[in-house]
């Protein structure tokens, strides 16, 4: 019983975990230009990366929001099918189902839309670098599949 209470207790933490952030960096490598001073490459790595933040500025958080409205929808939702069915006690029940539910939905609905959030935003940082004419490296050439 008491494992049952510390898991309830990590529960909002665990759905937290899963939100959506805004990306921290770049995942794809872009590498200097032909000549170009590595100085100079980092300032235009600022520069692109401070651009692809803004192109993905406040989707996270409008994400979470959705996913955080649709949590609140079904405890809602829940909670009437509870007091429908098994009155006051029942509404309380429904009401913390609907929570669980909503809350692992949501969490889960948030965490599927970082890949897009990281996607657009690698796409704004290469298009900002390959601008300055700086490369993207080449696939393995020497790689022939049997």
């Amino acid at each position: 019983m008491k494992l049952h209470k510390v898991a309830l207790a990590f529960l909002p933490a665990l759905l937290l975990a899963a939100c959506a952030e805004t990306p921290m960096g770049p995942t794809a490598q872009v590498l200097p230009g032909p000549g170009k001073d590595y100085g100079t490459f980092l300032q235009e790595q600022n520069f692109c990366r401070s651009q692809a933040a803004a192109a993905v500025h406040g989707q996270a958080g409008s994400q979470n929001r959705k996913a955080l409205y649709g949590g609140l929808a079904t405890t809602a939702l829940g909670a009437g099918l509870g007091a429908a069915v098994g009155g006051g006690t029942g509404a309380g029940i429904g009401a913390a189902a609907g929570a669980l539910g909503g809350g692992i939905g949501g969490s889960a609905y948030s965490h599927s839309q970082q890949g897009g959030i990281q996607t657009q935003y690698n796409n704004a940082y290469v298009a900002c670098m390959v601008a300055y004419k700086n490369v993207l490296p080449a696939p393995n050439a020497g790689y022939a599949p049997q």
